[in-house]
């Protein structure tokens, strides 16, 4: 039947093991930067008809877990992809699928955020947490000026650079540090500010 109306077919079952195959394929190919076997997943899915809404899901989820804050805005593509899944519809919101897929394929990437945020969700999970500093609690309700809430706090604009030194983790946490930039892409910039960052709230300490 195949040679008969001279189309390949796919293989591909949305409900079954290709279905998995395909799309953790798909995934590891962008996180891999291979941009040509990502474009390949793409279109196998597209043309086995799977919901164009998941595969814009899967890509925002890279955007975040594998590119991050090496890039961006690939971020911003990958959220503009799943718009156009929504507002054009296929088949047109295939080129939107395709320019993110492409843009996260080819970025620099870095998983620090989603080490971040992964370590942040351990201490807390695991009761490391305690009770958050005088200084930085609500002191807009009446009574707070009396139990300490907010009396010390300083206002970050009122300081140079717009940071200011003082303490915001609570006592129990006041070593933990979550976030580690990479040196690939734009986090190379972040790691020299946070450099900066860290370097003027250690004054707190006299550090």
């Amino acid at each position: 039947m195949e040679q008969a109306i001279d189309i390949a077919a796919v293989r591909y079952d949305k409900d079954g093991d290709q279905h998995y195959d395909v799309i953790s394929a798909f995934i590891k190919s962008m996180r891999g930067s291979d941009v040509n076997a990502a474009l390949h997943y793409l279109a196998r899915m597209i043309i086995a008809g799977e919901d164009p809404r998941f595969i814009a899901r899967r890509i925002m989820i890279s955007a975040s877990e594998d590119v991050g804050m090496a890039d961006p805005s690939a971020l911003q593509t990958a959220a503009a992809a799943a718009q156009a899944v929504q507002l054009l519809g296929m088949p047109e919101a295939r080129y939107a699928l395709a320019q993110a897929v492409v843009h996260i394929a080819t970025a620099p990437k870095s998983n620090r955020s989603h080490d971040a945020i992964n370590a942040a969700l351990a201490d807390v999970q695991s009761g490391r947490i305690g009770v958050v500093p005088e200084h930085l609690r609500d002191g807009h309700y009446a009574g707070a000026k009396k139990l300490g809430h907010a009396v010390d706090y300083k206002y970050a604009h009122d300081y140079p650079h717009a940071i200011a030194p003082q303490q915001y983790l609570p006592d129990a946490l006041i070593d933990a540090e979550y976030y580690e930039p990479s040196d690939r892409g734009f986090e190379r910039n972040v790691t020299q500010r946070l450099e900066g960052i860290n370097a003027i709230l250690r004054r707190r300490e006299g550090k």
